[in-house]
Order: structure tokens, then C-alpha cells, then sequence
């Protein structure tokens, strides 16, 4: 079977001009260098070398060889290298998927400052909006989830980043305009505005509305966070967010925030396979996500882990 070893022996040969030469490329003896080649002759079945010629000239066979040599033994070292770099934790790869629409908010600006400081891992985004992202994050198409309904998982570890209020955006015109709490039944009544994500994944439905049964009037879903708060402000329905989500719109005219309850407070939290826990490149994005959510996000709490 043909091995890098035969390949640097015929490329030393080529470069070297003689056997001799070559054997003191690759330090070993020139009787050594002799036995692999004529081994692997034997193996292949075919002259690598014409031994009548002064010096000695590689054969057509031999030659086709040193082209493939040409071609893989660069690619072999630069495959070397980067196990290296990534054992050494300077290099690898982050494909981030989050589970929360509002997220980007923040996981962009982390992103940015992120790739600035590792410019060698490989970035990549996407939203799990769509696709169950724990199953990937366990089959390693993903590397990190962010989501506040971690699963219990073999070989996955969570990190908190955050905590935050739950809050419900109302019509400060609507029948909901003055509360000063919002119980489950006031839900009862009313349109909730979403978005379109599977309800067992919305936390209005899981911690507030589900546990005593209680089921809005109808529920009506929309993609962005601006047109949500657009429509709960001109009377079409309410809506659960981040507090921090709502912030920019407060002053909206139109617009109210109210509590959930005594108060609903989630944690935001980082998934990520657990062989890649101490890996420097993750601490430092788990780190520096941490660090842009304090710095940008209004409202929040530190998660105890």
C-alpha cells in the first residue's frame, strides 16, 4: 500500500537528483532509502527507478508518483498544522445557532468583536427557528445554541448568559391598558401575537398560560419584533417579549408594558457539546457574550449557574 513515507522518498529523489542525496534529505541511510523503494517496486509491481542510467532517473511510473506527491503532501502538512492549531485551541470552528428571534439584538455586536480576536475560527450563524437545533448541536452540525428551554442531553453542557423578564406589550387604549399585573385569565380575552415558532417553544405558553390551561381568544404570528410591537400598538393583540426587546419602543404612544404576574424571569442559556467546553476559543465567545449582553441590553440579571 502506498504511504506518505514512499511519496517523500520519491519527491527527495526527484529534488535530490541521486539516492544518495535523497537519503540525506530525509536522514537515513542510502542502504535503507534503497530497500523502501525496491519494496515498494515489489508492491506496486513496477520500476520506479532506472538504475542503468548515472544518476539514476525516476521512471514514468515513478514520475506520476512524484506529481501525486506534488499534490497531496502539501495538503497532508497543511491538514498537520491546523490539528495542531486546533488542539492548541487557536483555531476550529463556531456555528452558532439561536433560538430566540430577539436575539440578534445582541449576538451580532458579540459576533463582530468575537471574529476581531479569532480571526482563525470559522464563523457561522443561523437561526433555529425551523429545525429542532439540540439534535444538531449533538450530531456536531452546530456548536453552540442559544435557547432558555435547555434539554437534558448526554454529552451537552449549558452556560448561563443571562437572566431576563418576561414582560406583555398591550394597548395602552385596550382593556388591558390600565392592569397594573397581567393574570393568565386576563389572557383569556385577547389576541396573542407571536412568533412563528412552535408554541411549546414560547414562553408565554409554557410558563404562564399552559400550567393552568388557559387559552388566548386566537393567536396571529409575525416575523419581526418592530411589526409586532406595531400591531400590539394599534389594538390587533399583545404580545410576551424580552424586557429587553421592548426597551427602544417604551415611549411608543400606544404602547404599554406590563408585568406577567409577580414577575416571569428566564435564563438565557449557551449549548454546546461538552468535549468542546474547554476549548480557548469557546470560553472566549461564551465570555464575550456575557460581557456585549451587559454592556448593550437593558434590565437584565446575572444568571446563576
Amino acid at each position: 500500500m502506498l504511504e506518505i513515507r514512499h511519496l517523500e522518498t520519491l519527491l527527495a529523489i526527484r529534488d535530490g537528483g541521486s539516492l544518495q542525496e535523497a537519503a540525506e534529505r530525509l536522514y537515513v541511510t542510502q542502504s535503507a532509502l534503497s530497500h523502501q523503494l525496491r519494496d515498494l517496486e515489489v508492491r506496486l509491481k513496477t520500476p520506479l527507478l532506472n538504475r542503468r542510467t548515472r544518476p539514476a532517473r525516476l521512471t514514468t511510473a515513478g514520475l506520476r508518483l512524484v506529481a501525486l506527491a506534488e499534490d497531496v503532501l502539501p495538503r497532508v502538512r497543511a491538514a498537520e498544522l491546523e490539528l495542531r492549531r486546533l488542539s492548541a485551541g487557536h483555531a476550529g470552528r463556531l456555528h452558532v445557532a439561536i433560538d430566540c428571534h430577539s436575539c440578534f439584538q445582541w449576538l451580532m455586536p458579540t459576533l463582530d468583536a468575537f471574529r476581531k480576536d479569532w480571526p482563525e475560527v470559522s464563523l457561522d450563524l443561523s437561526a433555529a427557528f425551523s429545525f429542532a437545533p439540540l439534535p444538531a448541536l449533538t450530531r456536531g452540525d452546530l456548536d453552540v445554541v442559544i435557547t432558555s428551554d435547555p434539554e437534558t442531553l448526554d454529552g451537552v453542557l449549558y452556560t448561563p448568559l443571562f437572566s431576563y423578564e418576561l414582560v406583555l406589550a398591550v394597548s395602552s387604549q385596550g382593556p388591558l391598558g390600565t392592569a397594573q399585573e397581567i393574570r393568565p385569565e386576563d389572557l383569556a380575552e385577547q389576541v396573542l401575537i407571536t412568533y412563528p415558532v412552535d408554541r411549546s417553544r414560547l414562553d408565554i405558553f409554557t410558563t404562564f398560560l399552559d400550567p393552568v390551561g388557559i387559552e388566548p381568544t386566537a393567536i396571529r404570528t409575525a416575523e419581526l419584533t418592530p411589526m409586532i410591537v406595531q400591531l400590539v400598538a394599534s389594538g390587533r393583540g399583545v404580545a410576551a417579549l424580552p424586557s429587553w426587546a421592548l426597551d427602544e419602543y417604551k415611549n411608543l404612544p400606544g404602547l404599554r408594558i406590563c408585568r406577567l404576574g409577580g414577575g416571569i424571569w428566564r435564563t438565557l442559556q449557551a449549548g454546546n457539546r461538552a468535549e468542546d467546553a474547554e476549548t480557548p476559543y469557546m470560553q472566549a465567545f461564551l465570555e464575550q457574550a456575557r460581557k456585549t449582553c451587559f454592556e448593550t441590553l437593558p434590565g437584565i440579571r446575572h444568571a446563576v449557574g
